[in-house]
């Protein structure tokens, strides 16, 4: 379960921001990951990378930038639906030795296979294409067929080879031109476009029916953009962490008990926390973009290895102008 609000403005206002994002990555606490960073092989780019084995390399959340662009790629898992078995594993630009460095754009799941090795496919038991994997190729790649819409229209093509998912893809380039917001649902295989000046909040449902804690936090999200959207870094971040850690249950919730009958009411917070099973919201995300294109990306990690006291610790603070921009 995750959840994401984001606003964009290609040309904000002297203070302002053109992209604000906010978002919680719940997982297993023992799910091995590099907490957000430059990626060693793709210094453009910043972001977790996901250390699972077969899954090495993919990501939840990262921002890219290059020649004038700046990208963000989020993937939200889709609660409650199975999972295909007609697909493969694959390696990703990150892992080495790999060859085919956007293997979704491959064109057979024959293609996909030979650029594995036998290793990660013993890995990886439903043979399926690390989803983790579309948002490193998204956010790494800036070549013509890795537009914004042409990324999204071959994944159409394809996203029946991955589990369910919601792919949030954001492109930022001239002032001139507005931002390219889509989200990409692939049961059923959907595409949609979003304009930008607006709050906008995904969670793992589909946008027309979206859980009670994503309507209350788009709202939340949206009271604060309006009151501290030309606000201090400082201010604006700290506003934006303080959403994140809301642990009020939004519950009852008929599509989220739909979706997870058996969890549903403790998934309903913002901030999960399911101590018995070691899951929940174990990372926030903040990510800012001002008007001069420097970036800002504020991390929070829970470790529940640390002092019961106090088990978060700012993982991450990258301050970075977005080269070439």
């Amino acid at each position: 379960m995750c959840v994401i609000f984001f606003y964009t403005n290609s040309d904000p206002q002297p203070g302002g921001y053109r992209l604000i994002l906010a978002s919680n990555r719940d997982e297993f606490f023992a799910r091995k990951t590099v907490r957000a960073t430059e990626w060693p092989d793709a210094d453009h780019v910043v972001g977790g990378i996901d250390l699972e084995p077969g899954r090495e390399g993919g990501t939840w959340l990262a921002i890219g930038s290059a020649i004038g662009v700046f990208k963000v790629g989020a993937l939200l898992n889709l609660t409650g639906e199975p999972k295909p078995r007609d697909a493969v594993a694959h390696k990703n630009i990150l892992q080495p030795n790999n060859q085919n460095n956007n293997s979704h754009n491959s064109g057979s799941s024959s293609s996909s296979s030979s650029s594995c090795n036998s290793k990660t496919q013993e890995n990886n038991e439903h043979f399926l294409l690390g989803r983790g994997m579309i948002v490193a190729d998204f956010v790494s790649q800036f070549d013509e067929p890795n537009s914004s819409l042409n990324f999204n229209q071959s994944l159409l093509k394809d996203c029946t080879k991955y589990s369910a998912f919601n792919f949030v893809s954001i492109e930022i380039g001239p002032k001139s031109l507005p931002a390219q917001i889509r989200l990409l649902s692939n049961v059923p295989p959907t595409l949609n476009e979003f304009e930008e000046g607006k709050c906008y909040g995904f969670g793992n449902s589909l946008p027309g029916t979206p859980f009670e804690k994503v309507r209350f936090g788009q709202k939340q999200f949206s009271n604060i953009v309006t009151e501290h959207g030309a606000a201090s870094v400082e201010t604006l971040s700290t506003q934006l962490l303080e959403l994140l850690k809301n642990k009020k249950k939004f519950w009852p919730d008929e599509e989220l008990k739909r979706r997870a009958p058996n969890w549903g009411e403790e998934l309903s917070a913002l901030n999960v926390h399911i101590a018995d099973r070691g899951y929940g919201s174990r990372t926030h995300s903040v990510i800012l973009v001002d008007t001069n294109n420097k970036m800002h990306f504020f991390e929070e990690n829970f470790d529940p290895e640390m002092n019961s006291q106090e088990p978060w610790n700012l993982g991450t603070v990258v301050h970075k102008h977005l080269g070439g921009i």
